[in-house]
């Protein structure tokens, strides 16, 4: 024998205090974070730093680590987070190290920042605020400052071969425009943060077109005829090449496999071009984001990564599993069908309706939670009368009362009762519902993340 099974007990006992013990000093440092910097995704405006004063400052901290690896940057209002994850799992596929920083984060803040969908470790937080407090505490950044220069030092330890850099907020004042990609790509346009942004798709559209820059190639996903002139405008100021995915791709139909995947016919320039790819992500909405991806591949290519078809092919079959991508329209569990979407404004709630029209179920029952800052009315108007909703509010203390919420909701014809917790909710839900009818939870990000906490326990 190595060793005795008494040294074995001994050894084991020494790992689990010591993974016992950073996971304390995890939790502490999250906790000092989350007191001394302000969150958006937690409070809102009061968090929300208007200007690049503080990412230049850190940026010249920590020396510009960004500028060690190529960058993609994706900004847009609905579908930058499934163009990240489904663009990470294609180059990984192909063979590339790759960096990934999104955000907001559901049950982990680990989530902000993997390498090929493995995210970093607890000890990397630790030490990494423990090493930069003086500087923290210095400059007051907000908390999303914080979390994205811990991604580009991260991703320069790593030295990953390509990041993947998604927008926090707009696009012209955000922390990540700092970067100067090799790529940057745009998704669809629509309403939302309309205090900070613009209340018009103009105004919108001008503050995602801020992340072009002189030269470098951008993406658009979306030709809307209130945005793409606006974009037209700054490419060619910027004079840098400008591609509209929809006008080179179209996908002609959609439909599921009995194996669970989305499976596309995609056209190019009129001409069958991929036939019969298989998406992981499951809402009819990814259709867009599919060819946007595709478009942004065609300008990788160009810039020269070796990204072969067979490298889409496989890696939008396992978005999933490659990158640990969550939330959107997630089939959590069967009889009743549990669906979770992250559909939080008035453009995506308009998608989730199609896609609830696409799906068979007996009745259906809604359990919802808005943050209060929301245009919660440009939602509720368009969300289906037949069904039986269950009110309720996320932890965070920007949720909307629940009793405010149903009140709301009555005046759209929307039915259904009010619950202090999301867990009570859920309880509610599953106990009216039948086998063949399906539960959707939607409305939040924090909403979704509660209850894959209640999922966890």
């Amino acid at each position: 024998m190595l060793f005795s099974e008494q040294g074995f007990d001994s050894n084991r006992n020494g790992l689990t205090a010591h993974y016992t013990a950073m996971a304390q000093h995890y939790t502490s440092t999250l906790d000092y974070l989350y007191e001394q910097l302000p969150m958006y995704h937690r409070v809102g405006r009061a968090a929300y730093k208007t200007g690049l004063e503080n990412a230049y400052r850190l940026d010249a901290y920590f020396h510009q680590p960004h500028r060690k690896y190529p960058t993609i940057h994706v900004a847009g209002t609905n579908g930058k987070g499934s163009v990240c994850h489904m663009l990470a799992a294609v180059l990984q596929q192909a063979g590339y190290r790759v960096g990934l920083h999104t955000s907001p984060h559901l049950l982990d803040f680990r989530e902000r920042i993997k390498v090929n969908g493995k995210p970093c470790s607890q000890k990397y937080i630790v030490d990494f605020v423990r090493k930069h407090r003086a500087i923290i505490e210095s400059i007051h950044p907000s908390f999303f400052e914080v979390s994205v220069f811990m991604a580009f030092e991260y991703f320069a330890r790593k030295a990953v071969d390509v990041a993947i850099i998604e927008v926090g907020l707009g696009g012209r004042l955000d922390t990540t425009n700092i970067i100067t990609p090799v790529l940057s790509v745009i998704t669809s346009i629509g309403k939302d943060h309309t205090d900070f942004l613009g209340d018009t798709l103009e105004k919108i559209a001008a503050e995602k077109a801020g992340i072009i820059k002189p030269g470098i190639p951008v993406v658009i996903g979306e030709t809307h005829r209130e945005t793409a002139p606006v974009f037209d405008r700054t490419a060619r100021e910027k004079d840098a090449a400008i591609f509209y995915a929809d006008r080179h791709y179209q996908i002609d139909y959609s439909l599921f496999s009995t194996d669970g995947f989305q499976v596309f016919n995609v056209i190019r320039e009129n001409k069958m071009f991929m036939p019969n790819l298989k998406n992981e992500l499951l809402g009819t909405y990814q259709r867009k984001n599919t060819i946007t991806v595709l478009e942004a591949v065609d300008q990788l290519r160009k810039v020269g990564f070796s990204i072969a078809d067979i490298d889409l092919y496989k890696g939008l079959k396992k978005v999933t599993e490659m990158t640990g991508f969550r939330g959107r329209w997630q089939i959590m569990g069967f009889h009743p069908r549990v669906v979770i979407d992250s559909a939080h404004n008035a453009d995506g709630m308009r998608e989730v309706v199609k896609q609830l029209r696409e799906t068979a179920y007996e009745n259906l029952h809604l359990v919802i939670s808005f943050v209060s800052d929301k245009d919660v009315r440009a939602i509720l108007c368009q969300m289906p009368e037949d069904a039986r909703y269950y009110f309720t509010r996320s932890s965070v203390p920007r949720s909307m009362d629940e009793g405010d919420l149903k009140q709301l909701a009555d005046s759209f014809g929307l039915k259904g009762e009010s619950y202090a917790s999301v867990e009570g909710a859920m309880q509610a839900a599953r106990a009216a519902a039948g086998d063949h009818d399906l539960i959707l939870i939607c409305g939040s990000m924090f909403l979704l993340a509660d209850f894959l906490a209640l999922q966890k326990k």
